[in-house]
């Protein structure tokens, strides 16, 4: 069964066409990378699948919900790029609300565990407008996961952290049991996070299929990053 289907999908924003008759299907438990430079489409197709935005054509369904259904919001969590929690409250207060809005069993529990493992105690009590770019980020990551979601949306999920703390929450995600589409620009990231690639430009999918896959593609001894930035280049060339 697919977890995230997306069929013919356009969106523009005026005149701009942001998505060009987006098509692509992911089964449950797969990891992709929604890989392709800035201005792309990625934001646009995370927030079509989160339910944030309605397609001007197409359709799309989380495990065949509407996105912006009752039954799909419980099954997935979205991480938008510059996530903003709430900045008048704290951060154990961020989590304890959205985990009561999503009615998380065993909240208090819940929220001590993710507070741990992404190393917010020192700030648990001070409001979110007083912390560093890097623990907001670290924050919003940990609310996206309270209800430990089966599908997840995440939009550059490693701006501002450290090195620590980036390998750390990829050891995090990987060992999750989940279904996930993870948008980047960063093929390293890509690497680390999934096993196959959805490569998007100017809106239109250039490519899909596995990391192994675009592997064989190169040459001998070729970078996989070159590979794509040949991929993206003629694209160019061609439009």
């Amino acid at each position: 069964m697919y977890c995230i289907e997306v069929q013919n999908v356009t969106k523009k924003y005026g005149k701009k066409v942001a998505l060009n008759s987006v098509s692509f299907n992911i089964a449950c438990g797969e990891r992709y990378a929604l890989l392709g430079p800035n201005g792309a489409g990625k934001s646009t197709t995370l927030k079509i699948l989160a339910g944030l935005l309605k397609p001007d054509e197409g359709k799309v369904s989380i495990f065949g919900y509407p996105p912006d259904s009752i039954e799909a919001r419980k099954l997935m969590g979205y991480l938008p790029e510059d996530a903003s929690p709430y900045r008048v409250l704290s951060v154990r207060e961020n989590l304890e609300y959205i985990g009561a809005l999503r009615g998380v069993e065993d909240l208090n529990e819940r929220v001590n565990f993710l507070i741990d493992i992404f190393e917010l105690k020192e700030f648990e009590k001070a409001r979110v407008s007083s912390i560093s770019r890097g623990n907001m980020q670290k924050l919003a990551l940990a609310l996206a996961l309270i209800h430990n979601p089966k599908i997840i949306l995440f939009d550059e999920p490693l701006n501002y952290l450290d090195i620590p703390m980036q390998e750390k929450v990829i050891n995090i995600l990987n060992s999750l049991n989940l279904t996930a589409l993870i948008s980047t620009h960063i093929m390293s990231v890509a690497l680390r996070l999934t096993k196959k690639v959805i490569m998007i430009s100017r809106g239109r999918i250039l490519w899909q299929g596995s990391i192994e896959e675009l592997r064989k593609m190169g040459e001998e001894h070729e970078q996989i990053e070159s590979i794509v930035a040949r991929i993206m280049s003629n694209d160019t060339k061609t439009n």
